[in-house]
């Protein structure tokens, strides 16, 4: 009895151990982190499948468990009876185009942090496995801290840089560069792929029966797209440079395209993925797609919106931009204008489609009575602009969301960069300010554009030509052109005031302002200030919490922001809202719950400051009225109805109000901490010499001059005498 007792458990034991291993042979085995996948290949050609399922590996199985697994070569073909060859067609040439079914793990979206990044060897610091990353930027000095690519210490086969996906992943394709540099040339031009469980047994991607070699690049900034002819299912993933540029060295940027499978025991990523609750669509839409967008958001709410044009692009492609407000197509006397840009460069795509959620969000909300958004749109009068260089954007999305590189797409159609193709302004001020003649011969605001950039013959794009006479028709008060690439809001001046500097501290009189409209936006969103995260390329921008005077980053003459400020009532910004200008599809949802509360927020300093209406004694309004700021260098004007915004940081201001023909006024007006402009109106009554002049004009006579009468009578006497 004794020993039948014993032999109960054994036997137990060895039925458990066949159900797990029937378990394990239907694939569930995928389910534990642990287990050890690998890719099976099958003898079928590759051609013949159409769509490759990944099959679990393990390196320890015997071989001829590994042989009972193997899938049958009839079962993956499709029936005959299910005629069309063409159906194959289709599925092929979807697999063609880039980016394949899985999107980028995120490398270049800072989504795989450093921590998962190694390298065998490394050359320094700044070229180490963490700067690996696709399209990352060197800094200008390619210093050891920001260099351009991942660089190995050593030339030559037993180099290689892995990324640790941290779960089961369908590891699909890989992307590769070489290294950004203005002075070296280093690239790899073939590599081999291997995956691992546990980053010590690894199974290299296979060609039949060989190891696969897979085609790098030939230059260095071309990305270089290569599919895994079977999915490969694992944790690790790990590049092995076979052959590189003879002048060169082992360089390299990457990024990994693959799809993690789901793991509902791990805390750690459930609490990290970012979901949306917004029904919105979340998709990168072409010219004709966003024109249809438009039309759709416009019939929901027709309302408050109306869709126009400001002009046409190089290759007559119209500039759409939709109205929101609650009288659109009107101007509103008190009611501020603001815009949003977004597209200069056609390739930093991400802004373009946050505008084009953001009108979808703001129609949404409106309809569902959303306090916070009804408001903003009954006091506010809206412009958003998604595309304002579609030409780009068509350029760009040829090579699609990874394969464009830095730059395609980036200028218009006739090669001009629009973010910097606008009037230098600054230079005219800043000349006339040290010669010492302001403002009797260069004011300080509204600052005329030199007659040369209106000529035909300069050059000038005509989607800048087009944004000039938009800004100049409607008195924009505040606006933000979004732009990509980086994780920052810019503000002016954009553009060094000493000579021969590229970099240097440069404000304008409301650099008090300014900070206050950057901060606004960077500590609303959800990474700007956040301390922890990565940079993007080379800049720490953490220092002034996600802001910076854009002439300190890098001088630009002649753009946007400058323009606006110097010769409209416009305060523009430049709003950078991500480290990668044109995301996957998938990135989109996170994307925009990043930017999403930092959108409204901006919008709503709109209505930060003074405002108020300036008229004569009849109540009708005066415009072109200058409104001065005791202890502010820059003015701004009066619209054509008389009224009139002026930004300012809460305090008590002595504010001044003058025009030809009118007399002056001031006035104290006082600021607060709660949100909503303080009312302060100005009424002026006209000078005396105005009133003759209008009396004289009015009987078709002229006033009469009392100097030049006394020259006049002095002439009559000269001849009596003669």
């Amino acid at each position: 009895m004794a020993r039948q007792g014993a032999a109960w458990p054994a036997l137990a034991l060895a039925l458990l151990a066949v159900a797990l291993a029937g378990v394990a042979a239907q694939g569930t085995a995928l389910e534990d982190p642990n287990f050890y996948v690998q890719e099976l290949w099958s003898r079928e050609p590759n051609h013949e499948r159409r769509e490759p399922e990944p099959v679990p590996f393990s390196p320890s199985l015997p071989e001829g468990l590994r042989e009972e697994r193997e899938p049958s070569p009839p079962e993956p073909r499709p029936p005959k009876k299910t005629k069309p060859k063409k159906a194959p067609k289709r599925e092929k040439l979807a697999t063609e185009t880039p980016p394949p079914g899985c999107p980028p793990l995120g490398l270049e979206t800072l989504k795989i942090t450093d921590f998962q990044l190694h390298a065998s060897t490394t050359k320094r610091y700044g070229l180490g496995a963490h700067r690996g990353r696709l399209n990352i930027q060197a800094g200008i000095n390619e210093n050891d801290f920001y260099d351009g690519a991942w660089c190995a210490g050593r030339n030559d086969l037993h180099q290689w840089i892995e990324v640790d996906a941290r779960r089961l992943t369908r590891f699909t394709g890989v992307i590769t560069q070489g290294r950004n540099s203005l002075w070296l040339s280093d690239w790899v031009t073939s590599y081999k792929v291997m995956v691992s469980n546990d980053s010590h047994t690894w199974v290299t991607v296979k060609n039949g029966s060989g190891d696969m070699i897979f085609e790098g690049n030939s230059e260095k900034e071309i990305p270089v797209l290569n599919e895994l002819p079977v999915p490969m299912v694992a944790r690790y993933i790990r590049i092995n440079p076979q052959s590189w540029f003879d002048n060169g060295s082992i360089c390299m940027r990457m990024e990994i395209l693959g799809c993690p499978l789901p793991d509902p025991n791990n805390y750690y990523h459930r609490r990290n993925e970012m979901t949306t609750t917004d029904d919105l669509d979340f998709k990168h839409h072409n010219y004709k797609e966003m024109r249809q967008l438009m039309k759709v958001v416009n019939e929901m709410c027709p309302n408050i919106t109306r869709i126009y044009n400001i002009g046409k692009s190089h290759q007559g492609l119209k500039l759409y931009a939709v109205e929101i407000s609650d009288h659109p197509g009107q101007h509103e006397v008190g009611e501020p204008e603001f815009h949003y840009i977004a597209g200069a460069h056609g390739n930093e795509v991400l802004g373009r489609e946050l505008l084009l959620l953001l009108l979808q969000f703001l129609c949404q909300e409106y309809l569902a009575r959303n306090a916070r958004i009804v408001h903003l749109v009954e006091e506010t009068r809206i412009h958003i602009l998604p595309s304002l260089n579609p030409d780009g954007y068509e350029k760009a999305c040829e090579g699609g969301s990874e394969l464009g590189g830095w730059s395609l797409g980036r200028w218009t159609h006739d090669g001009i960069d629009i973010n910097n193709n606008f009037p230098d302004l600054n230079t005219l001020l800043w000349e006339a300010e040290d010669r010492q003649n302001v403002p009797r011969k260069v004011p300080n605001h509204y600052i005329a554009i030199p007659e040369w950039f209106l000529s035909e013959n300069a050059t000038v794009a005509m989607e800048t030509r087009a944004v000039i006479a938009w800004m100049e028709k409607i008195p924009f008060v505040l606006g933000g052109n979004l732009q990509g690439g980086e994780l920052v809001v810019a503000y002016p001046y954009d553009m060094v005031r000493s000579l021969w500097k590229t970099q240097e501290h440069t404000p304008t009189p409301d650099d008090h302002v300014f900070r206050w409209l950057a901060y606004s936006y960077a500590s609303t969103h959800r990474l700007m200030t956040d301390a922890r995260r990565r940079v993007c390329h080379t800049e720490d921008f953490q220092k002034e919490d996600g802001t910076v005077n854009g002439a300190s980053w890098h001088t630009v003459a002649g753009s946007l922001n400058d323009f606006s400020y110097l010769h409209t009532n416009c305060f523009e910004l430049s709003i950078y809202v991500g480290c990668d200008k044109y995301p996957h599809e998938s990135e989109l949802p996170e994307e925009w719950e990043n930017n999403r509360e930092s959108l409204i927020v901006f919008m709503e300093q709109v209505h930060r400051g003074i405002k108020g209406v300036v008229t004569d004694l009849h109540g009708k309004g005066i415009p072109n009225v200058i409104i001065s700021v005791e202890g502010v260098n820059h003015d701004i004007r009066t619209a054509s109805d008389g009224d009139y915004w002026r930004l300012l940081n809460p305090g008590e201001y002595v504010v001044t109000a003058k025009a030809e023909g009118y007399t002056v006024s001031t006035k104290n007006c006082m600021v607060g901490y709660d949100m909503g402009a303080t009312r302060c109106d100005f009424i002026l009554s006209k000078t005396n010499l105005a009133r003759i002049r209008e009396i004289m004009a009015k009987f078709g006579k002229q006033p009469v001059s009392l100097p030049a009468r006394r020259l006049k009578l002095r002439g009559r006497k000269r001849r009596q005498r003669a």
